[in-house]
């Protein structure tokens, strides 16, 4: 079942109940007209349409009541209009932006349109791009601090779909599928401190 575009069972881990270990659920930014048109976006700051407002709005209104007291996200402003407006449906303020949660990056094939691509013009758009155990690498490393530095906290962050995806598939260990915009994704706390530690960047100062 589907509500507010997160589905139940998803939404329902995510809620759980307080506990002192805290609890962390991700959310890929609402739709850009990028999305919208098959372009790829990666550190290309493109800004939310009127779709993906609405969506993160629903996103909010899904989260609210969960008991959440940090949210944070990637300094794109795709994802930072995302989460000002979760924040406004579940009454909370935007109070870090974190360079580890950063889309993927596909240097100077990022503008692209993928619809309709024969495989080698795939592989060509994909072969200058960030190499996909970094961008996985780099995600949990900053997950794992910012769950680190916020012990017992109870976190929404607001990120990307190919950083979603890699981070939850190194941590499971088996491929996570796509993640639509607005999906919530709970993260498994014990897999995310089993997990090999990286260097993840230092959080920027926290928004006003």
């Amino acid at each position: 079942m589907v509500r507010n575009g997160l589905k139940e069972e998803l939404l329902a881990d995510a809620l759980g109940v307080a506990d002192t270990d805290g609890a962390l659920v991700l959310i890929r930014h609402g739709e850009t007209d990028w999305n919208a048109a098959g372009r790829l976006q990666g550190r290309t700051d493109v800004p939310l349409n009127d779709v993906g407002r609405a969506q993160a709005r629903q996103a909010g209104a899904a989260l609210a009541g969960g008991g959440w007291d940090l949210l944070v996200s990637s300094p794109l402003q795709r994802a930072v209009e995302t989460a000002t407006l979760i924040g406004a449906a579940a009454g909370l303020e935007l109070a870090l932006t974190l360079p580890g949660l950063l889309e993927r990056n596909y240097g100077r094939s990022e503008g692209e349109y993928l619809n309709g691509l024969s495989e080698p013009e795939m592989t060509r758009i994909f072969g200058v791009a960030e190499a996909e155990d970094a961008v996985a690498e780099r995600g949990a490393a900053a997950l794992r601090r910012l769950v680190d530095e916020h012990p017992g906290r109870r976190i929404i962050a607001v990120a990307h779909g190919t950083l979603i995806r890699l981070t939850m598939s190194a941590l499971l260990g088996r491929q996570h599928p796509r993640v639509p915009n607005a999906q919530a994704v709970p993260v498994d706390l014990e897999l995310l401190r089993q997990h090999p530690a990286g260097t993840a960047p230092a959080a920027t100062a926290a928004l006003a």
